[in-house]
């Protein structure tokens, strides 16, 4: 939604509108900050303390935000904000794992999933409505309300599912009743502080990207790809407002085609949850972790083709709806490519899962808040269709990894200190 703030909030506030596109790149940094200490919190105290501290946060913070007087406040507040609602994109993943066994985790993960990359579908589409009748501010006041009802939700529907913490309150209670002081739960004999497990929180993600090419790879290929999605949020406007004369919610309504790709993606999780059956019943045991990347071999041959579509579709002798039938493939890509690594990063290295994930965090937070930063020089040098095409370009070079992990992944996993083999 921010993106569509930025011509106002540049005005408002007297500055470039690259200063403005830092609303975005500030939030996204503090997405990729947040889940190194969220994620062993929700580790000692559970899930429902962290959501509920998270997101009252979030909805105080964002009050400087909708009522800034400056460009300093605005931005500051953008990076808290984002690093408040962090909580959502990582410990959501630990409630679904909560919820649902091994055997039925696949729906409600691809659901997971594709939430983060939905949300940015729906919001130029939400805000570009708001951004073409009321002022700016608005986009932030409208979200505050939003965040309301969502915090409302959250406190009345929403309990605690991490079974250690359940645990160490049944035995607690158990002492009370009883007053037997034996009755502990596993989190009650923990060793080591919450300084020394938030610690190691932050260090083993880089070391994980240090040390072990395979995760190092899988995590650029994923952060490659959220810069590009992030990226579409500087270079809609540009292909659809300067090429196709469109307004401002008019180009919000061209994110529709992401979502739509994402959406349709997301229906095929039966046809994967089948072939996923028929491949445990191959191996006639738990199959290995590569068989998930099949999926990212679809995903990664789609994104190059739904950008390579869209940049030769830019001209504006093109119908409008041509490079919007582009970013189906995209989206739909997208989605394929992170469903996979998600699942492969989880089962290939297992004993540190936590750390797998936030080190793909915090790397993708990174690329996606760079990408924007630079759109609008390169726009400007390369021009629709070549900045579009250098775009598939990279994306094409780092297409063949899910195919080659998906031969050697297992040869490379004996070899790793941190996967299982």
């Amino acid at each position: 939604m921010d993106a569509f703030t930025e011509t106002g909030s540049a005005e408002t506030f007297r500055v470039s509108h690259e200063v403005a596109i830092l609303g975005i790149s500030l939030f996204v940094l503090g997405l990729g900050i947040g889940p190194l200490l969220v994620g062993p919190l929700s580790e000692v105290y559970g899930r429902n303390i962290i959501y509920r501290v998270s997101y009252i946060s979030f909805f105080i913070l964002t009050f400087p935000v909708a009522f800034a007087p400056n460009i300093a406040v605005f931005l500051m507040f953008r990076l808290l904000t984002g690093f408040c609602g962090s909580a959502f994109l990582s410990v959501a993943g630990g409630s679904v794992s909560d919820l649902f066994p091994d055997s039925e985790v696949v729906n409600p993960m691809g659901v997971y999933t594709v939430s983060p990359f939905i949300g940015p579908t729906l919001g130029p589409l939400i805000a570009g409505f708001i951004n073409q009748n009321l002022d700016w501010r608005w986009t932030y006041r409208i979200d505050l309300c939003w965040i309301f009802g969502q915090c409302i939700l959250l406190f009345i529907f929403v309990p605690e599912t991490y079974a250690p913490v359940l645990l160490k309150r049944k035995a607690a209670r158990l002492r009370e009743q009883t007053g037997n002081p034996k009755y502990c739960a596993p989190l009650d004999r923990r060793q080591g502080s919450l300084a020394s497990a938030v610690l190691i929180s932050c260090y083993k993600p880089f070391q994980l990207l240090l040390f072990d090419r395979m995760a190092l790879l899988l995590n650029t290929w994923n952060a490659l790809l959220l810069g590009v999605l992030y990226l579409a949020f500087q270079a809609f406007p540009v292909i659809f407002e300067d090429k196709h004369h469109f307004n401002v919610q008019m180009t919000g309504l061209s994110f529709v085609g992401l979502g739509i790709g994402m959406l349709v993606a997301l229906s095929t999780l039966p046809f994967w949850n089948r072939l996923f059956a028929r491949k445990a019943k191959q191996f006639g045991r738990a199959y290995p972790p590569e068989i998930r990347l099949i999926m990212g071999q679809v995903g990664s041959v789609l994104v190059p083709i739904g950008l390579f579509w869209l940049a030769f579709t830019t001209y504006s002798g093109v119908p409008w709806i041509v490079p919007m039938i582009a970013s189906v493939p995209l989206g739909a890509g997208i989605f394929f490519s992170f469903m996979s690594t998600f699942m492969y990063l989880v089962t290939a290295y297992r004993p540190i899962s936590a750390s797998a994930m936030a080190s793909n965090a915090a790397l993708r937070c990174i690329f996606a808040a760079a990408f924007p930063l630079f759109v609008g020089p390169m726009y400007d040098r390369l021009g629709t269709v070549g900045a579009t095409a250098l775009l598939a370009g990279l994306t094409t070079i780092m297409a063949p990894l899910p195919f080659i992990f998906y031969r050697i992944g297992e040869r490379l996993r004996k070899k790793s200190p941190f996967a299982v083999s």
